[in-house]
């Protein structure tokens, strides 16, 4: 463990330096999506005010409020892209140099979408997630967070990370047969953004569509963080969320992993000790 964190820890601080570097496109790209949970949240309000059902779908006028931002945090934070660098690895011809190097390919993508999780987590979520607190509980009066819901929160958070970049490493293999997924990708956010309970919370579809998704790895990525922030999940039902979703990593691993090629280790530089990763399964 100590030897993986000597070799890719360094990947996840240089991307940590280059989002610092260029923090006019992050800025930009969290006012886009800032601007989208504010009219996320006057449509919800308009549901809510033309609505005589005080709860909809498990959410009462309140908790949707907490939701649609605590959406925005948890999916800035947890939704770290890699399959745009695969695909500008396999564009630019540098895929074939990574794959020949004694590294873990799909680890030091891991690494590099975790320095830009946790830049995003310092920089703008964690203020905005004060300031949500602070209101929901001077305005909406509703009852603060409780420390073991904060620490449940952030393990379910980085479960749903491991889950969304283990996907994203699984599409980004469309990259070689397809060379530019941009397309893809941007078919991709939109249909994530619906399985993943963004634009919709899952409870307000009907019991055959969440057994469906119950089946599914999406909804463990954003709406089941969200959804034990705000309490909604308790005793066995909370267990049973956070296993899944860790089976869903384990399953998620395995299945990204390529075959192995034996090449030289980084320390003991014996050529059967070491392995990299070449053909990946798809």
């Amino acid at each position: 463990m100590r030897k993986r964190l000597r070799i890719y820890l360094p990947f996840a601080a240089n991307e940590l330096k280059r989002q610092l570097a260029y923090k006019g496109a992050f800025y930009l790209f969290i006012l886009v999506h800032l601007f989208g949970s504010f009219i996320s949240y006057y449509l919800w309000m308009a549901i809510y005010g033309s609505s005589e059902k005080a709860v909809i779908g498990g959410l009462t006028q309140e908790e949707m409020v907490v939701y649609v931002f605590m959406v925005y945090v948890t999916g800035s934070v947890v939704t770290a892209s890699i399959s745009t660098m695969v695909s500008e690895d396999v564009v630019k011809g540098t895929v074939a140099m990574n794959l020949i190097k004694p590294i873990d390919y799909r680890l030091s993508l891991i690494a590099m979408a975790s320095g830009n999780m946790v830049y995003r987590f310092l920089v703008p979520s964690v203020f905005i997630w004060i300031g949500l607190e602070i209101y929901k509980i001077k305005v909406l009066g509703l009852a603060p967070v409780t420390i073991a819901g904060i620490f449940l929160y952030l393990i379910s958070c980085v479960m749903s990370f491991l889950i969304y970049v283990l996907f994203d490493f699984c599409f980004g293999m469309l990259a070689f047969f397809t060379t530019y997924i941009f397309g893809m990708r941007m078919a991709k956010d939109a249909l994530l953004s619906f399985l993943t309970g963004q634009l919709i919370p899952i409870s307000f579809f009907p019991d055959a569509m969440q057994r469906v998704f119950d089946f599914l790895p999406f909804s463990s990525m954003v709406y089941t963080p969200v959804m034990i922030y705000l309490g909604k999940y308790t005793g066995q039902t909370l267990a049973f969320m956070l296993l899944r979703q860790a089976a869903w990593v384990v399953l998620l691993y395995r299945r990204t992993s390529p075959i192995c090629i034996r090449q030289p280790d980084l320390e003991t530089g014996d050529e059967t000790a070491g392995s990299s990763w070449g053909v990946v399964e798809v």
